[in-house]
């Protein structure tokens, strides 16, 4: 539903599913709120979006202080900020989730990590900075990331309402135009 940009059920169905759905971990559900959120957000709905990211960045915010080295729930939290459109912190806590796997030591992660950069710094105007991260990944085969289960492709790219912020960019344009490097086995 969000790559057709149909926000209204995107949004009534997510929150359905947490009013009926019993989450068994505190963190799962704290997930699912962001995507709630960031659908609030990418339909225009700025202060529901921060209404539904507010509890969990605290319970993200305790998760972080508790492991502070902790990459996965460093990136969770700086989308929550990103959403809540708290620039530096959301952006320095992409970055850093990006120092603590880069992909010269954790090929597996570290381009996970960066695509979640490259969200945060579309959501929050840093345009320039998510074009260049997103060249970076298409051209690093990884196999699944935030956002996507099949890494960033020029089609999803193209897609993804999350890039609308970049679409006027010539570069952006540039990179939706790439063939994606073939997938090493």
């Amino acid at each position: 539903m969000q790559l057709e940009r149909n926000y209204g059920d995107l949004i009534r169905l997510l929150q359905a599913r947490l009013t009926r759905f019993h989450f068994d971990f505190e963190a799962d559900k704290a997930d699912f709120q962001l995507w709630l959120a960031l659908a609030q957000r990418l339909a225009g709905d700025t202060a529901g979006a921060k209404v539904t990211a507010e509890p969990v960045r605290d319970i993200f915010e305790r998760f972080c202080r508790d492991q502070p080295n902790d990459a996965n729930r460093l990136a969770s939290l700086s989308r929550f900020y990103a959403v809540m459109g708290e620039k530096d912190s959301a952006l320095n806590l992409a970055q850093r989730a990006v120092m603590l796997e880069p992909r010269a030591k954790d090929p597996i992660n570290g381009p996970n990590r960066e695509e979640n950069l490259a969200a945060v710094q579309a959501l929050v105007g840093d345009n320039s900075g998510a074009i260049e991260t997103l060249s970076q990944l298409l051209h690093t085969p990884y196999s699944g990331g935030t956002l996507y289960q099949t890494g960033v492709t020029p089609a999803l790219l193209r897609l993804d309402p999350i890039w609308d912020p970049l679409r006027s960019d010539p570069a952006f344009q540039k990179l939706c135009e790439e063939k994606q490097p073939p997938a090493t086995p």
